[in-house]
């Protein structure tokens, strides 16, 4: 389960899988710059190329030197087949849990989630 003890780097990665999987940057669309990304979120230029460095090691990010780093073509379905995995395997054995400890109703908790 993901914690905030997470090292940065990785919350980064988050930040940017969110920015590929809701549509802001979409396959084929330029990323931000590492500096521009560094001095929104705060963060050390180095942790930043580190979160795209795991992109691009996957074959999800493509640099094109001296011009930025883009979105490989396939990467949003390879990054939410990859997402979604993490998620039922590592994520919701834990929240299943927490339903069932409940007794949270499906229905409600599906009309909640499509609200």
């Amino acid at each position: 389960m993901h914690s905030d003890d997470r090292p940065v780097y990785l919350k980064l990665r988050d930040i940017i899988a969110a920015t590929i999987l809701d549509g802001e940057a979409r396959d084929g669309d330029p990323l931000p710059s590492v500096r521009s990304l560094a001095a929104e979120y705060g963060a050390n230029p180095l942790t930043v190329a580190k979160a795209y460095q795991t992109f691009q090691d996957e074959g999800l990010i493509l640099v094109k030197r001296g011009v930025g780093m883009f979105v490989a073509e396939g990467a949003t379905a390879r990054l939410r087949a990859s997402e979604r995995k993490d998620f039922l395997d590592n994520r919701w054995p834990a929240i299943a849990a927490q339903i069932r400890r409940l007794n949270l109703d499906a229905e409600d908790l599906i009309e909640r989630a499509l609200a």
